[in-house]
């Protein structure tokens, strides 16, 4: 019996200790926390403020009107223009089938201008004022060049052919109103009246206006 005791008494510390361990472990191990990586929310899923910007468009310098470029104006070459001038048909003389008539050039602006070669003659019709027939012929060579101060006039002889000289039927005649000229080297014309006759055709044998250069009166 004594011996019974001495046993039991030898075993509570060991049993009481193995409880203890037991119990401490039991409390360890049950009452886990979580890791804080797992209970704290990572930062990249944590929603980020973002900033939305407008693009405002401001006028940039291509849309700014450009200024209407600047037409070059032709320069004054001292030429007499279509509209310095006025022009008329002199007296004539008779010669064999023709009459010449002296076209005059008058300066009637308020500046100096100069004229130099053939001007152009035409014989023309209708309310339209078209062309009739060829232009004239230039007779002779280009002359010197002639200065004519305000009020100044220069002379071109012009050849009117008689043109019942033609056969109707290659000549075509037509009723004209008068002439188209244009000056030397000028690309604007002036209109002297003088009703006739001319041929309408292009085919005659021969001119029916020739005009020699201008030259002073």
């Amino acid at each position: 019996m004594d011996m019974v005791r001495t046993k039991l008494s030898r075993l509570l510390p060991v049993v009481a200790a193995s409880a203890g361990v037991f119990a401490l472990s039991a409390c360890g191990g049950g009452g886990a926390t979580p890791a804080a990586s797992s209970s704290t929310p990572s930062t990249s899923a944590s929603p980020t403020s973002t900033t939305v910007t407008t693009a405002t468009s401001s006028p940039s310098s291509s849309s700014t009107p450009a200024a209407p470029p600047q037409v070059a104006q032709p320069a004054d070459n001292g030429l007499c223009k279509a509209g310095d001038v006025k022009l008329a048909l002199g007296q004539g003389d008779a010669g064999a089938g023709s009459v010449y008539r002296p076209l005059r050039i008058t300066n009637s602006s308020s500046k100096p201008c100069s004229i130099q070669g053939f001007p152009g003659v035409s014989y023309v019709a209708g309310a339209d004022g078209h062309q009739v027939g060829k232009d004239a012929f230039r007779e002779g060579t280009k002359g010197n060049a002639v200065k004519l101060n305000p009020g100044q006039t220069a002379v071109a002889d012009i050849q009117f052919v008689n043109v019942r000289n033609f056969d109707p039927g290659t000549c075509q005649p037509t009723a004209v109103k008068g002439l188209r000229i244009y000056l030397p080297q000028e690309t604007a014309s002036n209109f002297v009246p003088s009703e006739g006759t001319g041929c309408a055709s292009t085919k005659i044998p021969g001119n029916q206006l020739a005009v020699k250069t201008v030259h002073p009166a």
